[in-house]
């Protein structure tokens, strides 16, 4: 069965990964090293390296393993780096980030998914990742800066909390708008009061709890 896995596993780095454009060395080893089938419910390890969306929840979904890969190279990751991730979800993208960074710090809505990505990460002696259970578009301590801030799930519009969140040159991983077309950004703190902005692509992605804003009441 594992043999069958690893197989699904090269595949998706090289069938599904490679070919959106992710060419980064590093960040096609971290997929190819970390087992994507541990990290997802039990019910869907056959679906595990699938170009699908795997549901964790009732509202909560894994990523495509593409955007996955993208997001991963295009945050451009660096083993000093403190990174800051908006939805631990299963705990696979963090346990990517946290192979290519110094520390994680990652925060979770749903304690029950919370407390199933820490206890995935101890099994695989991931020990640089702080998971807490809360809001994570309601920062508790806005004077910590990060290098690397990423959201897996969209948003309405780029939470201006979390671009004063950037350190210098950090860069945030952010998908806004609503479906059927949303557009991916890639935001870089460029000095104190600057930001760069760049649209990487289109995508769908599911919002984040509290991440869509609320419709205006009218009569």
């Amino acid at each position: 069965m594992q043999s069958h896995l690893d197989q699904c596993r090269y595949n998706m780095v090289e069938q599904q990964v490679r070919p959106w454009d992710v060419l980064d060395d590093k960040v096609l080893n971290t997929l190819e090293q970390i087992p994507r089938d541990q990290y997802v419910p039990d019910q869907y390890t056959n679906l595990a390296y699938a170009d699908t969306a795997i549901p964790l929840n009732a509202q909560q979904n894994m990523m495509h393993p593409i955007l996955e890969g993208r997001l991963l190279q295009l945050l451009d990751i660096q083993p000093e780096d403190n990174v800051l991730e908006i939805g631990t979800g299963s705990g696979f993208v963090t346990a990517c980030l946290a192979h290519l960074a110094c520390h994680v710090e990652s925060i979770e809505i749903d304690a029950d998914l919370a407390k199933a990505a820490q206890q995935r990460l101890q099994q695989h002696s991931i020990h640089n990742v702080t998971i807490t259970c809360g809001n994570g578009l309601e920062l508790s301590n806005p004077n910590i800066k990060y290098n690397v801030i990423v959201l897996t799930g969209s948003v309405s519009e780029i939470p201006q909390q979390l671009k004063q969140a950037l350190a210098q040159n950090g860069r945030m991983f952010v998908i806004t708008g609503s479906a059927p077309v949303m557009q991916a950004h890639l935001i870089t703190r460029t000095d104190d009061n600057s930001w760069a902005d760049e649209t990487i692509f289109e995508t769908v992605l599911q919002p984040l709890v509290h991440g869509k804003k609320a419709e205006a009441f009218t009569f």
